[in-house]
């Protein structure tokens, strides 16, 4: 498994040069160590896309009621459920102004919480969709070049909602994905495609090398497009199965010689190759509909899902064609999860389902260990540092648990706001967003 290539240093040196060799190893070590405590949060999951923080300050403790490790907090206009994402000073949000129906792309200096620049991203009517989305839901995503941002331009014109239990009329629109640069220039906007859902929209762009990936799953003809970084030019396209809405981003590894960007959706889970869109696998099944993420522990891929059937997958990645039987490596329908994605850590898969139970079992086996009520409701999904794993409910209220064959709570922090957005870690401080604003947290590590 790979993240990240170090080219600092060359790979072969002359025996004459293995003292400068040994030096530049031991650089790159320290500036390993160094970045494990202060990685930046640069897009939807944080930097591995899997909830996963290298921090070793992530504070345990706070208290929105008495202040208690709150560094600031802010309001932010409009409404939203995007996460917060991080990249060096700058926190970097979207939101939605209702009452002018303007989408918003806005970054604030992170240890003040003071906005240092807001700007429009488009104006379209308000979309339709589920109670419990936003009009702001697509976690933006940068290189620290430039911010990728989504939205959905919804148009006038009304149709019959199609794959939903009762009648009503919505309104389709176009995926919009538009790209700015650190001082809030627009660099390029484009229209990806048709987007119709009576749940709303929720895309959010993966950054591949030079590629703008963006998942449209939806209730009509179904893509995944990448686009170009550079000019907003589309680079290549797949057409999905199936038209049928799913919330999924895509998780990026390097797995034996093959880049494989995997995800669920379209009932079925598929591995590409996001190079250029040509695919490797795909399992069918096991249900309709998919919003949690997929993550990755070194040896098996696990999948949470969804609608109408809840199912938890241990998935192996090496298979080729189709894979449904042989690569499954196990499967439980114990878990209610739907929205939440989860988090894997020291040989646990950590479920929190969204009706606020929360479920661990052996990521190798997938034996449930224990299942426990831990929140009211859980929309927002889970992150992990140091060995804990930080479950954010609704009510505000967050559980930080270590994973294990019981169910240990380590502390349970009030925040005393409604709480539906992932938060966000960076360089020792967590980011949350509320519904009206947003929270800096840091301190009482431990």
């Amino acid at each position: 498994m790979k993240f990240f290539e170090n080219t600092a240093c060359p790979t072969a040196r002359p025996l004459a040069n293995r003292s400068a060799s040994f030096v530049c190893i031991i650089a790159a070590c320290v500036s390993t160590v160094g970045t494990a405590h202060a990685e930046n949060w640069p897009g939807w999951r944080g930097p591995r896309g899997d909830g996963s923080s290298l921090d070793a300050r992530v504070p345990t403790r706070w208290n929105g009621d008495t202040g208690e490790n709150i560094v600031w907090k802010v309001p932010i206009p409009g409404t939203g459920h995007a996460s917060p994402i991080v990249w060096n000073n700058l926190i970097i949000i979207t939101s939605c102004l209702e009452e002018t129906n303007d989408r918003v792309l806005m970054a604030l200096d992170r240890q003040t919480g003071n906005t240092i620049w807001q700007r429009n991203v488009l104006q379209a009517r308000l979309e339709s969709k589920h109670s419990l989305n936003s009009y702001a839901s697509s976690t933006p995503a940068t290189d620290g070049k430039r911010v990728y941002v989504a939205f959905l331009e919804a148009s006038d014109n009304e149709i019959p909602a199609p794959n939903i239990g009762n009648d009503r009329l919505i309104h389709p629109g176009k995926a919009v994905v538009a790209a700015y640069d650190l001082d809030g220039e627009q660099a390029w906007m484009v229209r990806i495609g048709d987007f119709v859902s009576a749940h709303g929209f929720c895309s959010c762009p993966v950054l591949f090398q030079d590629l703008v990936i963006v998942n449209a799953d939806h209730d009509g003809d179904s893509y995944v497009v990448a686009l170009e970084k550079e000019t907003g030019e589309e680079r290549w396209r797949i057409e999905r199965q199936h038209g049928i809405r799913s919330y999924v981003t895509p998780i990026i590894r390097e797995i034996a010689g093959r880049t494989q960007m995997v995800m669920s959706g379209s009932q079925h889970i598929a591995s590409f190759d996001p190079h250029d869109g040509s695919y490797h696998w795909e399992m069918y099944g096991p249900t309709e509909q998919f919003v949690a993420s997929i993550v990755y522990d070194g040896n098996l891929f696990f999948m949470t899902c969804g609608f109408p059937d809840y199912h938890v997958m241990g998935i192996r990645p090496d298979g080729d064609g189709e894979v449904t039987e042989s690569q499954l490596a196990w499967h439980q329908t114990t878990a209610r999860c739907y929205v939440p994605s989860p988090v894997v850590l020291d040989g646990y898969l950590l479920v929190a389902d969204d009706r606020g139970t929360a479920n661990c079992f052996d990521a190798k086996t997938g034996d449930v260990l224990w299942k426990e009520r831990c929140g009211s409701h859980y929309s927002a999904s889970l992150v992990h540092a140091n060995g804990l794993a930080y479950l954010l409910a609704d009510d505000g209220i967050t559980k930080i648990v270590r994973p294990g064959v019981d169910l240990e709570v380590i502390a349970e922090n009030p925040l005393g706001e409604r709480c539906i957005a992932s938060p966000a870690i960076s360089n020792g401080q967590l980011i949350i967003r509320t519904e009206q604003n947003l929270v800096c947290i840091a301190g009482a590590a431990g």
